[in-house]
């Protein structure tokens, strides 16, 4: 598991927040200042461990879950069938009708 870079718990950090304030009884405030960390996210942690137990103190991907504006894959693949015909980026977009920076590549 990749750990976030900022993070200032780690996932059994987290639990052991959670535990606290569920099972111990400690106050949501205390158990923040323990962890190091604001009462707001403890409190998301209690959130996401309550909704889904200890799977929930994993961190989770900020990737969006969907890309309205994402080329269509029979697009992306006409796309690339040109560039093997060698073809640049100009000439697809030209060609195409599309803007150069959709068919540029990396």
């Amino acid at each position: 598991m990749k750990l976030h870079g900022n993070a200032r718990l780690s996932p059994k950090g987290r639990l052991l927040l959670c535990r606290r304030v569920l099972e111990e009884g400690w106050s949501l405030a205390r158990a923040a200042e323990a962890a190091g960390v604001s009462e707001r996210t403890a409190s998301k942690w209690v959130g996401r461990y309550r909704a889904d137990g200890e799977h929930g103190l994993v961190d989770r991907s900020c990737a969006p879950a969907h890309v309205p504006g994402r080329t269509d894959e029979a697009r992306v693949e006409l796309i690339a069938t040109l560039r093997r015909l060698r073809m640049t980026g100009a000439e697809i977009a030209e060609c195409l009708g599309m803007a150069l920076s959709t068919c540029r590549g990396s």
